[in-house]
């Protein structure tokens, strides 16, 4: 059983930066997939970021080059480095594992953190 616990979310002006954090309880990452989702109210979770078990990463094309998504093994942690936020980056984040194997429905990632809140305003 993994646990995730995310923290470092928080309000900030657009053109700010914040650096989420997502702790994995007692569980080396290096072979699972991690990925970061988030949620506007009103809308479907979607993938931000993607953290491959290979070590390959993926960025929706909303974030490329603004977000940075890596891995602390050694602390069995994974980052989110948030730069030139805008507002429609306000919504809840959430990380997501899945072991080996990074599937393409939202639903079939078995470990999910209880998100944390990111607010920018304009």
């Amino acid at each position: 059983q993994v646990q995730l616990l995310e923290s470092g979310g928080g309000s900030v002006q657009a053109g700010g930066s914040l650096r989420l954090s997502c702790g994995a309880s007692g569980h080396t990452l290096n072979t699972y997939c991690m990925v970061w989702f988030r949620q506007a109210p009103g809308k479907k979770r979607v993938g931000v970021a993607r953290f491959d078990s290979d070590g390959s990463t993926t960025y929706a094309d909303s974030v490329k080059g603004r977000f940075t998504i890596s891995r602390d093994n050694a602390k069995h942690t994974l980052i989110l480095q948030m730069n030139s936020l805008k507002p429609e980056d306000t919504a809840t984040y959430y990380c997501a594992a899945r072991r080996f194997y990074c599937p393409s429905l939202v639903s079939d990632y078995y470990y999910w953190g209880r998100g944390t809140q990111v607010t920018v305003s304009s």
